[in-house]
């Protein structure tokens, strides 16, 4: 999407409704200095003003995100290469929510890790108190380490599959 395209598009529509930023912002529910973003390129409108601005200009969303009045061909060809931008530029995408909901699985499970750690430092305190040799206190306290960062990540990555897939959220 041609983010400037767009925004000469908007000014241009609303100058031929003989309308200021402010008064189109008045309509809109928004700042003057908000329009000013969206006619300069900076910022797309929302989901839900493209709709009110369709209504107001007599267009499609379709129309004013290709940022020009389209005919039946144009329409259908437009919609297509709108429709793919959109899903490419989506603003929250795989990576980002499975990046999102692992640092907030870790976050809202610090007593957990903090937990596993202080369990497996007892355990090697424990082994050494009572004598064990090093060398089997090194593979135990390996075995329980992986064990412990196996059993936790798995249960991070349920979390963030469940949440970052679907992208409810739940």
């Amino acid at each position: 999407m041609d983010m400037v395209r767009i925004g000469a598009f908007l000014k241009e529509l609303r100058m031929q409704n003989h309308m200021t930023q402010e008064q189109l912002g008045e309509k809109l529910g928004v700042t003057n200095k908000t329009v000013s973003r969206w006619e300069c390129g900076t910022y797309l409108p929302p989901v839900e003003m493209l709709k009110e601005l369709s209504d107001l200009y007599g267009l499609t969303i379709n129309e004013i995100v290709s940022g020009q009045r389209l005919n039946e061909e144009q329409f259908r060809q437009q919609a297509e290469e709108n429709i793919a931008a959109a899903l490419e530029n989506n603003a929250f995408t795989l990576k980002e929510r499975i990046r999102y909901y692992r640092r907030k699985w870790l976050r809202d499970h610090i007593s957990r890790i903090v937990l596993c750690a202080a369990a497996w430092i007892v355990l090697i305190v424990s082994l050494k108190l009572q004598g064990v040799e090093a060398y089997l206190i090194g593979t135990v306290g390996g075995l329980m380490a992986v064990i412990f960062y196996v059993y936790l990540y798995n249960q991070m990555m349920r979390y963030v599959e469940a949440r970052a897939y679907d992208g409810s959220g739940k």
